[in-house]
């Protein structure tokens, strides 16, 4: 498994880990877009891809069978779809079979000590480090809202950690879920990953790896794999985002808009969960946040991805550049795999709200850092949401 990205590794579980720029930022018109459908499932059990999925993948000069084949795998510049406005993830069914989900990586975004030492904005004392502690099985029950956050890049299968939140244009009904923005899309060096797709309560009984490996998908998936329709992440992101050295960190963070891969039984994703967070954008800067509970599936050693775990202690802040927002950070042993996890605090309700998720750490673990959700974070959360209004 790879490590996080070393002093400010980021904590996804992939073969490549990277920070993503959010694909559509706030400014961006497409809130009267229409959702890219998801391929259905035909009586002859093949896999079809939707016709506004084929249009938007020959207008970039690819075979939507060939894709469905494999040509997918091809990670050509030319065939590696960057923009914001690029986003298609048609379903390949069962392509997240238990042994590809077992056997995926953590993306790499690892920091050195030097990439912050010259800083001019305010950080606090690295804090000490707080030992992660295994979620109480079943996860259903314990986190409900958590998940793990499957995809391809040109280094093979990779995962992340992910929450489902609420989403105010679907009450009750929110098929929305919350990751970094290094879990769907490359940053400066590439594009949008392929074939991603979230699964609620991953392990949810927390069985050891020596049993997941004879385990049937439904142990692994108990509430089915949902596939991205669509995701956002932030511009700056996508401009600045790097694997390591923490570039673009404080704008990492994404929004995924699922649809379950097997046509599900009419439920949204909050209704089969039976949850989801509300996200808290401007929440307070870290030194008046008494406790963040940071939630994820770490997979670098001595972890190995395959069960959920928590880190809990008081914000303190991080500045990786004086021109850009200050993040928040907790001290925390969990390592690659966690990134995208939800950071859970009070709400200014008095309830548990979303206010961040991991991002990055250093190589040697101990602490993790993730953004503070501002202007440009609730400008994608809000995007995503009208795009899919009453759908």
């Amino acid at each position: 498994m790879r490590p996080i990205r070393p002093l400010l590794a980021a904590a996804s579980v992939a073969a490549a880990l990277a920070l993503t720029a959010t694909g559509c930022g706030p400014s961006e018109d497409i809130a009267g877009d229409k959702p890219s459908a998801t391929a259905s499932q035909p009586s002859d059990g093949k896999i079809t891809i939707p016709d506004d999925l084929k249009e938007r993948l020959k207008e970039h000069g690819i075979d939507p069978d060939k894709w469905r084949n494999g040509e997918w795998k091809n990670w050509d510049k030319d065939k590696w779809l960057r923009e914001a406005k690029d986003f298609v993830n048609p379903i390949i069914e069962d392509l997240w079979d238990p042994d590809r989900m077992r056997d995926a990586q953590q993306p790499e975004r690892p920091v050195e000590e030097e990439d912050i030492s010259g800083d001019k904005g305010v950080t606090d004392p690295t804090p000490r480090p707080v030992k992660a502690k295994s979620v109480k099985t079943p996860y259903h029950e314990s986190a409900p809202e958590a998940g793990k956050v499957f995809f391809d890049g040109p280094q093979g299968s990779m995962v992340c950690s992910a929450t489902v939140v609420k989403d105010p244009a679907n009450p009750g009904k929110s098929n929305m879920v919350w990751t970094a923005g290094h879990c769907v899309h490359a940053g400066k060096s590439g594009g949008w990953y392929r074939n991603i797709a979230f699964v609620p309560s991953y392990n949810d009984s927390g069985k050891p790896t020596s049993e997941l490996e004879k385990a049937g998908r439904e142990e692994i998936a108990p509430y089915g794999v949902w596939w991205g329709d669509w995701a956002q992440t932030s511009e700056q992101w996508i401009s600045q985002g790097a694997a390591t050295g923490g570039q673009g960190a404080p704008y990492d963070f994404a929004v995924i808009h699922v649809t379950p891969e097997k046509g599900g039984n009419g439920k949204s994703l909050e209704e089969t969960v039976g949850s989801a967070l509300p996200v808290e954008f401007n929440a307070p800067a870290a030194p008046k946040v008494s406790k963040i509970t940071a939630t994820g599936y770490p997979a670098a050693p001595p972890f190995d991805g395959q069960k959920m775990f928590q880190c809990a202690d008081k914000a303190g802040r991080l500045s990786l550049k004086a021109d850009q927002p200050t993040m928040y950070r907790i001290g925390c042993t969990m390592t690659g795999g966690s990134s995208g996890g939800g950071w859970v605090a009070q709400g200014k309700d008095g309830k548990p709200a979303l206010v961040s998720n991991t991002s990055i750490g250093p190589v040697t673990s101990g602490w993790l850092a993730g953004p503070r959700l501002g202007t440009e974070a609730k400008g994608i959360f809000d995007e995503v949401s009208k795009k899919f209004a009453g759908r």
